[in-house]
């Protein structure tokens, strides 16, 4: 296989692997950020670092489990890929809708996630992301209350 044909790949499988993560937080299909997140992930979404993927999917349920529908929207999504090692920058625009009495509140927020990436086992897997947020718009109470520190 080329070269070139090899980059378009992994910046497909990568962009694909994005996605993946998104829907799953959206769908609230806990196991499907196994499918995206190595074992031994760090993260940091604006409120400090988060080892471990166990961690990191209780950190981000810590959040959705109590709020109502969401949709993280991933967009002007960059990748650099060197070796077995990539780089990846995207927009996220992400909406929360309040669930039961706060059904009519809403909040957004609107950021990057810039995530490293290895290639392992023929694999791309995030192994470290972080969260830049750039504006908060609305109710933050629609989330769950974060994790227990």
């Amino acid at each position: 296989m080329s070269a070139g044909l090899e980059l378009l790949l992994a910046e497909r499988d990568i962009a694909r692997a994005l996605a993946r993560f998104a829907r799953a937080m959206d769908e609230r299909d806990w196991q499907g950020l196994d499918e995206v997140l190595s074992v031994d992930a760090t993260a940091d979404f604006g409120t400090g670092p988060v080892t471990g993927r166990a961690a990191i999917v209780s950190f981000v349920r810590s959040f959705l489990d109590a709020c109502g529908p969401t949709q993280h929207l991933l967009g002007n999504l960059t990748v650099e890929v060197q070796g077995v090692q990539a780089l990846s920058r995207c927009y996220v625009a992400d909406m929360h809708v309040g669930e039961g009495e706060k059904a009519h509140l809403t909040f957004r927020t609107l950021g990057e996630y810039h995530d490293r990436w290895q290639l392992r086992e023929g694999r791309w897997w995030i192994v470290n992301r972080t969260k830049l947020n750039h504006a908060h718009i609305g109710a933050i109470e629609v989330l769950g209350p974060g994790p227990a520190r």
